[in-house]
């Protein structure tokens, strides 16, 4: 094979390898959310921004959602989303998401309580760490810190 066979070979592989980044995500997702919470649909914009289509529920008891998803008391958020097998709670950034979907852990989901400023879909420069955390049964671990 000659060198500029090998080369383009070798770009093309790269530019798959690069253009996968986002694949690991699925297609689609359910957010629910509250109907005057503006910043969920901000994050919905967010997500379809990075190939997810996104199914906005405005029309349940959001409490139940989330209890039924198993959330730890107190580290709730203004959205629950459902995405593939994982909860997601609130304004989680991409790669936290990337993370989960790449590694795949055993959990229940991850969330970020509260609505913090700058977080995607939260209008604002970043204010401090961000401590995305893990569930399981109701029980939160650290998960990762942005």
């Amino acid at each position: 094979m000659n060198r500029t066979a090998s080369t383009l070979l070798v770009s093309a592989a790269l530019l798959l390898g690069a253009g996968s980044a986002h694949a690991t995500l699925p297609a689609e997702a359910t957010l629910y959310k509250n109907p005057q919470c503006g910043c969920c649909d901000e994050y919905a914009r967010h997500l379809e921004e990075h190939g997810v289509s996104v199914t906005i529920v405005d029309d349940v008891e959001l409490g139940k959602i989330k209890q039924d998803a198993g959330l730890p008391y107190g580290l709730g958020s203004c959205h629950t989303i459902e995405m593939g097998e994982y909860v997601i709670e609130g304004h989680v950034p991409m790669e936290a998401l990337e993370r989960l979907f790449e590694e795949r852990p055993d959990t229940d989901g991850i969330g970020l309580a509260g609505m913090p400023i700058g977080t995607p879909g939260m209008p604002g420069p970043k204010q401090g760490d961000w401590n995305v955390y893990q569930f399981s049964d109701g029980e939160a671990t650290p998960f990762m810190t942005l």
